[in-house]
């Protein structure tokens, strides 16, 4: 294994964040000399808000996951080295578990808990980008890619493609980018594909998991493609640019749900099942929303034929 290997900085998206500042600034430039509605004031500082606190949280949570993945690298079940293939493989290999954990963390309240806090601006800019949870690794978001040095890919050769995975998806949070060409709409996530996985609207719901690649969502059928502007943010937004409600509303909201359920099962349905389910059907998850737009449109194309057919 190559000395590098080793050496590497763990914590290397730090590196890039001189140019996430250059490119918010030219983006806010765009938007002010085009008069666009793309940024406001409050919501933007929100959102550096929850990015610098995230930085400096990821300082110490990455070290710990790193640490973990050590651990677990002890037991691999293949040597597999550092050859340029398994580079290749450890790429793809790691995209995918992304998006597993990306699809899992809008399918499951208790990683929604986390993630929810990079979907509750109403604005999509480079600035969301930066909207990140500060409790993602605390609550175990790393699970979902410790396979990867049990199977025997270095610790740090994973953590490389997951930082050029969090830098790489920095750039699609822009509305500045229409529909690019279609080879690259085709199989990697791009912003038209991610304005809708950041979309309010019904059919546009846990949609487009993708990271670096859009494949996967293509493969199990999370794909979306872009029809129109998306209404960004939550199905019922919190309204707030306070940076430790915006970390915490999930976690209050799901205490209070455990705390008042009947039952256990109940409970357990609160932090492990969708977010919006509910032991009495008063709410409602994104599955149930969309079968009950579908049924609504059905009715609609129904009503449209009898009255033509009368006409």
């Amino acid at each position: 294994m190559p000395d590098f290997i080793f050496t590497d900085n763990p914590v290397a998206i730090h590196y890039a964040i001189p140019a996430f500042i250059i490119l918010l600034l030219l983006e806010i430039g765009v938007a002010v000399y085009e008069q666009r509605d793309w940024y406001e004031t409050k919501d933007t500082i929100s959102s550096l808000s929850m990015g610098i606190g995230n930085a400096i949280i990821r300082l110490f949570t990455k070290v710990i996951t790193i640490a973990v993945f050590f651990f677990v690298y002890q037991f691999r079940l293949f040597d597999l080295g550092a050859a340029w293939w398994v580079w290749v493989l450890c790429f793809f290999a790691e995209d995918l578990s992304y998006y597993v954990f990306h699809r899992s963390s809008h399918e499951v309240r208790y990683f929604w808990a986390s993630h929810v806090v990079h979907h509750s601006s109403q604005k999509y800019n480079l600035s969301t980008a930066l909207r990140q949870t500060w409790t993602g690794t605390i609550s175990g978001a790393f699970i979902f890619t410790l396979w990867l040095p049990l199977m025997g890919f270095h610790p740090i050769m994973v953590a490389i493609f997951g930082s050029t995975s969090l830098i790489y998806q920095f750039w699609i949070h822009t509305e500045a980018i229409d529909k690019m060409w279609w080879p690259i709409e085709l199989f990697f996530n791009t912003p038209s594909h991610h304005r809708v996985h950041h979309g309010s609207d019904v059919k546009y719901l846990d949609r487009n998991h993708g990271g670096v690649l859009i494949v996967w969502d293509r493969l199990f059928g999370t794909f979306k493609e872009e029809e129109e502007r998306p209404v960004y943010g939550l199905v019922t937004n919190i309204d707030t640019h306070n940076p430790l409600r915006i970390a915490t509303h999930e976690w209050a909201a799901m205490g209070k749900d455990v705390w008042q359920a009947p039952d256990w099962r109940s409970r357990l349905g609160y932090v492990f099942g969708p977010p919006g389910w509910s032991h009495d059907g008063s709410r409602k998850t994104s599955v149930q929303l969309q079968e009950e737009e579908l049924k609504e449109r059905g009715k609609s194309e129904l009503l449209g034929g009898h009255w033509y057919s009368d006409g």
